[in-house]
């Protein structure tokens, strides 16, 4: 009985459309314009303890597309999930909400953002792939990189 009572609980619980918000500020005369839009996509990993053993992680979106210099539209959308996570070592807890929940999340979050793209008028955006554990270790280098900058300190000579 003890060796199930320790055996790692991971469960979804919930996911859920957390935040949307879309803007088209130069509409209706957006719609006129032909020639190729430009897409820069801004994307952002979060988690939190909401209870012993619960957790929430989510992923944010921001797709802001423009024509030339005006803004076609820009939508930025924050899916989240409710996880239930027991037993597993604090060591791989940061690897399981910061990799293994958004890839879970994700696919929801590109759905929802294709979905209102194109009902707002324009063609769906369909988000790639994202490798979220190669953003995970490049966000653990950075972190050390500027954990190594703060560590060093300046000189300043002739100062005593």
């Amino acid at each position: 009985m003890s060796d199930q009572a320790q055996a790692p609980v991971f469960a979804i619980q919930r996911i859920y459309l957390k935040d949307l918000s879309l803007e088209i500020p130069n509409a209706p005369r957006i719609f006129l314009e032909t020639a190729q839009p430009s897409v820069e996509v801004q994307m952002d990993v979060g988690s939190e303890q909401l209870a012993e053993g619960i957790y929430e992680a989510t992923v944010t979106v921001t797709v802001t597309t423009k024509v030339g210099d005006k803004t076609a539209f820009l939508v930025e959308a924050k899916q989240g999930g409710i996880f239930e996570v027991r037993n597993v070592p604090a060591e791989q807890m940061p690897l399981l909400l910061n990799v293994v929940c958004p890839n879970i999340v994700y696919p929801y979050l590109r759905s929802n953002i294709a979905d209102t793209v194109q009902r707002s008028g324009f063609p769906p955006i369909h988000l790639a792939e994202i490798n979220f554990e190669a953003l995970y270790q490049q966000r653990l280098a950075q972190a050390q990189a500027d954990a190594g900058k703060k560590d060093s300190g300046i000189i300043v000579p002739g100062v005593h």
